[in-house]
């Protein structure tokens, strides 16, 4: 999608925002009183753009409301695990945190759609259902039973679709394939007859390089080159069917966001705001230069799936996000939602974005 239309729009919020925190009730100015809060998040230390951009979003916090408001961050596992962050959270033990909101599946089958589901949107399309749609508004509803307030807060951008050791030339390559792949992908992957193995980041490596794993996904080339993956895999292939635009969230315990006076949640959503572009545009960039890195190692073979494999992923997908929409009504609900917003701005993005894409690369 169109970066310049995000940034346009990040802008636009981003200034609406500002504005609110110059001209709130001199009140909350002149009291004075000053807020000490906690971050914890699912990533580890000093991770770039992941990590590193939560840092950046508290210092940011800071700035906005002249240190009235200051965040201190705690990387996956300093304070709580990197999957403990939504119940930290939820049970007030912190204020804050940042991490993606399909990590909580089982806590919450509808978080999925708000980080990313096979053949979803991408990161432009995600932004415009929060934005502009219904999504900011249905993950408020569905986080409001668990005393969390959501905010979009960074973007992935399409991600590849993993690192293999053997090629893909149709569906029946997948079978057998032991594969760490989380999430909806995951269930797509078993139904098409792989071998979902879960993984933490830091055992991939010596999974793949010891062969308990075929495969593996991860996030991008800035990232993949960081975690050493073509030292160990052959073939490198895409798009990221599985994650086409996967967002990250900033999200509140209620009690301490309703506490705060209205200049100082304006701040948290401006910063909120700022990150969700200015971490869509550090992947952007940053994975150009790793694509580029990896061609000149000329240690790997870089592949596009097969159309017809493609199409069966599609179609696995779609079977199975309609079967976890039946789960519950909040689920029901969301997916209902999700996919009239996708099919209208698709049949835009058809003669917009696609048709000026297809004659530009």
């Amino acid at each position: 999608m169109n970066r310049r239309d995000l940034l346009k729009k990040g802008a636009v919020a981003g200034a609406a925002v500002a504005a609110s925190v110059v001209g709130t009730s001199s009140s909350a100015v002149a009291s004075g009183k000053k807020y000490r809060w906690r971050m914890v998040t699912a990533w580890p230390p000093a991770f770039p753009i992941l990590q590193t951009g939560a840092e950046r979003f508290a210092k940011r916090v800071g700035e906005l409301t002249g240190g009235r408001l200051t965040i201190q961050v705690y990387a996956g596992g300093e304070l709580v695990p990197p999957l403990g962050v939504f119940d930290a959270v939820s049970s007030g033990s912190v204020q804050c945190g940042h991490s993606a909101a399909y990590y909580w599946a089982g806590k919450c089958n509808a978080a999925q759609w708000f980080t990313s589901i096979p053949f979803g949107m991408d990161a432009q399309g995600m932004n415009d259902w929060f934005y502009f749609g219904n999504g900011l508004k249905l993950w408020e509803e569905v986080y409001s039973n668990f005393n969390l307030v959501p905010r979009p807060a960074g973007n992935t951008g399409v991600q590849m679709g993993g690192w293999f050791n053997k090629k893909i030339n149709s569906m029946a390559d997948f079978k057998g394939v032991k594969m760490r792949m989380p999430g909806i992908g995951g269930k797509v992957l078993a139904k098409a007859g792989g071998a979902v193995v879960l993984l933490p980041g830091g055992e991939i490596y010596t999974s793949l390089e010891r062969g308990v794993i075929d495969a593996t996904e991860w996030v991008g080339p800035c990232h993949d080159i960081r975690m050493g993956f073509y030292k160990v895999a052959k073939y490198y292939y895409y798009p990221g069917w599985h994650e086409p635009g996967s967002t990250l969230e900033f999200i509140m315990n209620k009690k301490a966001y309703d506490a705060l006076p209205s200049d100082l949640k304006a701040a948290l959503d401006t910063a909120a705001a700022e990150l969700n572009v200015q971490m869509l545009s550090e992947f952007e960039t940053e994975n150009a230069k790793g694509l580029a890195e990896l061609r000149k190692s000329g240690k790997i073979e870089i592949l596009r799936f097969p159309d017809d494999v493609m199409e069966n992923l599609k179609k696995l997908s779609a079977e199975t996000i309609a079967e976890l929409a039946e789960k519950d009504p909040l689920s029901k609900k969301v997916n209902a939602d999700f996919m009239a917003f996708k099919k209208q701005l698709s049949e835009w993005n058809r003669i917009s974005e696609k048709a000026y894409y297809d004659f530009m690369l």
